[in-house]
């Protein structure tokens, strides 16, 4: 009997290594654990993620697959874990989750929680903690059931580490009639910036309102992240006012960075922002207001006019 199944992210022909960071939480939970890949022509992806100690690696391939339509994965996600007895479906937080696992857990008629990030043993139950109130309060939780479905946030757990013997490949057999038909796919719009991607990122540069329009955002924030070889970032502010697409969004409503280095230009440091950067190793704030209450988050602060003060900080890094 498998004790946990964890759903692997990629996107073409690539694992989201963050993905990789439930299976942690999965070796908490029980030795016996199961990794799923789901797709068209994923094989490979399978073959990369057999040294993690799982039991076995759930392969299931289908043209039917080949996008990853909500209704669809999850039909086939709920079945492989009726079929294991699975009691845990685990995936990290990210937008892709968040489409796919509700929809699992409706199916098992399983409670579910998001963005854990610790677990313990307590009167011989396992209860989980996650972040509430934007980050500022962490809850810790006990789900009923047969079945618990749960995010993990990445940035809570380690990459697990190779145990160098290679886990079994099992093809996964469903009836391709029986997936819905609700949904489906048109087209796939993708941005290519040759930067690395936002969750995965050793070094994040975001910017705030303050940038004004997308061109002195991408000239003064994108400069200063390719400086440093790092990832852009942004507030739901400037997304809302068109700097930047949502996919760049950092906060309690976007994405959940854990970077070695943070910089926050022109963030004025909202909790809502904020929340996405609990993890962050050191935070870099450049702000005019000294006030801002960013400063009270960063480990390192420059008070000044951000239009003066990065392409100065650019010209310093590239020189």
């Amino acid at each position: 009997m498998i004790e946990s199944l964890v759903l692997i992210e990629h996107c073409a022909g690539s694992i989201k290594r963050s993905s990789l960071n439930a299976a942690r939480l999965a070796c908490r939970l029980g030795d016996h654990f199961a990794l799923a890949v789901l797709g068209n022509g994923v094989v490979e992806i399978a073959e990369s993620v057999r040294a993690l100690g799982a039991r076995a690696v759930l392969l299931a391939d289908s043209p039917l697959l080949a996008e990853p339509l909500a209704d669809r994965y999850a039909a086939v996600l709920a079945a492989m874990a009726r079929r294991l007895g699975a009691r845990n479906l685990l995936g990290t937080s990210s937008t892709f989750t968040k489409d796919v696992l509700p929809r699992t857990a409706a199916l098992l008629d399983a409670p579910m929680l998001s963005d854990v990030t610790g677990s313990e043993t307590v009167n011989g139950e396992t209860v989980f903690q996650h972040p509430v109130n934007a980050g500022s309060v962490s809850a810790t939780v006990k789900l009923e059931g047969d079945v618990r479905v749960l995010t993990v946030r990445g940035a809570a757990f380690a990459t697990p580490v190779p145990t160098g013997a290679p886990s079994p490949i099992e093809m996964f057999s469903f009836d391709p009639a029986a997936l819905p038909n609700g949904t489906q796919f048109v087209s796939r719009d993708t941005r290519p910036s040759g930067r690395p991607d936002l969750t995965e990122a050793s070094v994040v540069v975001s910017g705030g309102r303050p940038l004004k329009d997308k061109e002195t955002f991408e000239r003064l924030i994108g400069g200063l992240a390719d400086a440093l070889g790092g990832a852009v970032g942004a507030t739901r502010a400037a997304v809302d006012a068109g700097m930047v697409p949502n996919d760049c969004q950092v906060g309690q409503t976007g994405k959940t960075v854990a970077p070695e280095l943070y910089f926050a230009v022109g963030v004025s440091g909202a909790i809502q922002h904020m929340a996405g950067t609990m993890d962050a190793k050191v935070i870099v704030a450049i702000n005019r207001d000294p006030d801002a209450p960013v400063f009270q988050m960063a480990n390192y602060g420059l008070v000044g006019d951000l239009h003066e003060l990065v392409p100065n900080l650019i010209a310093a890094i590239r020189s």
